[in-house]
């Protein structure tokens, strides 16, 4: 998700000093921590580190205004167990330990339908083998989107790079789940739309 640039942003997360993370050693002590990449403005992982005090999370997002609209969330909130990344995903092996991430989201990122964009994609194989390096052995991935076509092409991505499929849904909402939902998949869940689920191990 690409937002438009506020005047507030910089200045904002200049002085932010709570909830951006800067040092992976910031963290480093806590036992489980949760990843989410591309966690546009913060209202799955803002929710899930709410309802899951003994959680550590981490939201990785390179959009500026994303980051500081999540950040607000979270000091509305009062989390003391979530941290927020302003980076790209392809530095991820180089900011954070091997075997270091519990589990890692993919939720509703961003398709690049063009064939030529394929590699720009969040589960193309070259991301994909930097979340192995950094995940812990018994380490999962969960991936959710309402592209069918990014679906089954990333299902080849993760037969590529040798992840193993744990569960797999067509239509995840067709029963009822009790969990903090983004806020592509509410809309997505509210219009009675198709959502493609995959968890992944090593």
């Amino acid at each position: 998700m690409r937002m438009r640039k506020k005047k507030w942003v910089r200045p904002f997360l200049d002085e932010e000093k709570e909830y951006l993370l800067k040092d992976f050693k910031e963290i480093k002590a806590h036992k489980t921590l949760y990843l989410e990449i591309g966690m546009g403005m913060g209202d799955f992982i803002c929710e899930s580190a709410l309802i899951n005090p003994d959680i550590f999370y981490i939201g990785l997002e390179k959009d500026e205004t994303c980051v500081a609209r999540a950040i607000k969330k979270a000091q509305e909130l009062k989390l003391n167990n979530l941290k927020i990344a302003l980076l790209n995903a392809d530095l991820l092996s180089e900011y954070f330990d091997e075997k270091s991430i519990d589990r890692i989201y993919l939720y509703f990122s961003d398709p690049w339908p063009k064939k030529g964009h394929h590699k720009r994609r969040l589960t193309y194989p070259t991301f994909l083998e930097k979340y192995k390096k950094v995940l812990k052995d018994e380490g999962l991935i969960i991936f959710k989107t309402d592209n069918k076509e990014f679906f089954i092409d990333s299902l080849e991505y993760f037969k590529e790079v040798d992840l193993k499929t744990v569960e797999i849904d067509y239509d995840y909402h067709h029963l009822k789940r009790d969990e903090p939902l983004t806020a592509y998949e509410q809309k997505f869940k509210d219009l009675g739309q198709e959502i493609y689920y995959i968890k992944l191990s090593k």
